[in-house]
């Protein structure tokens, strides 16, 4: 399908370029529908494709030697897969798949290189991305080693309202355990207390976000400083910004 144009690009990376060089990329952009469990770049294959995300959600997911899988990065619409392109990496070793269905734009891997030597504009931006990924990546090892459940539960909700339209997103407590490492049962509580504080609400396969300033409580400041770096370096230019 055929990219948008710039006024109706929804990608913040992309709608921070210049309206002239987001229509230098256009013609190396695809537009792409993004189903839930659809794996974007499997682990420790040759990555074929980088996406900037349009909308829904996708979990970068590292995985043990037993094959527990624990997720160590979200990305939505404030971002793209396929950051070790930048770094000239041909593959990783983190599966990356839907977790909330979308839309994404598409581009090759091999014109990943060549459209950042054309157009050098575009560079700074997604190297600066790639520093707030990382530091996501960061903050979620230092969510899931100092604190319990109901906090880390708090500041995924919260990133995951981040990178959604509305208040309300699809998400079972199976794949909560996987996305907090946590076991299921005490993901289950921990969906109890915060619904029990009138936090969220929560339905058969969905969560509401009712009350977000209690949510950014909850999460005892394992949520925030990632998402003040990104503002700081590439939000701006935007609006609205990413609270």
């Amino acid at each position: 399908m055929q990219a948008p144009t710039y006024n109706h690009v929804r990608n913040r990376l992309l709608a921070s370029l210049s309206e002239a060089d987001y229509e230098a990329l256009h013609p190396s952009l695809e537009l792409v529908t993004l189903n839930v469990r659809d794996v974007l770049i499997e682990a420790d294959a040759l990555t074929t494709h980088a996406y900037f995300i349009e909308s829904g959600i996708v979990s970068s997911v590292a995985t043990t030697m037993d094959g527990v899988e624990v997720e160590v990065g979200v990305t939505g619409l404030e971002g793209l897969i396929g950051t070790s392109l930048l770094l000239s990496v041909d593959r990783t070793p983190h599966k990356n798949f839907v977790q909330v269905a979308g839309e994404a734009l598409r581009v090759k891997a091999a014109d990943v290189r060549a459209i950042v030597d054309r157009h050098l504009a575009i560079w700074p931006i997604l190297t600066r991305y790639a520093h707030c990924f990382h530091l996501q990546v960061a903050h979620t090892a230092l969510a899931n080693g100092k604190f319990g459940v109901e906090q880390r539960l708090a500041r995924w909700l919260l990133m995951c309202h981040d990178r959604v339209e509305g208040d309300e997103f699809p998400i079972t407590h199976e794949f909560l355990s996987v996305m907090l490492g946590a076991r299921r049962p005490g993901v289950t509580v921990a969906v109890q207390v915060l619904e029990g504080e009138h936090m969220i609400r929560a339905q058969r396969g969905r969560i509401t976000i009712l009350d977000r300033q209690k949510l950014i409580t909850a999460a005892s400041g394992s949520y925030g400083l990632p998402e003040r770096e990104y503002r700081r370096l590439i939000e701006p230019t935007l609006t609205p910004e990413l609270t």
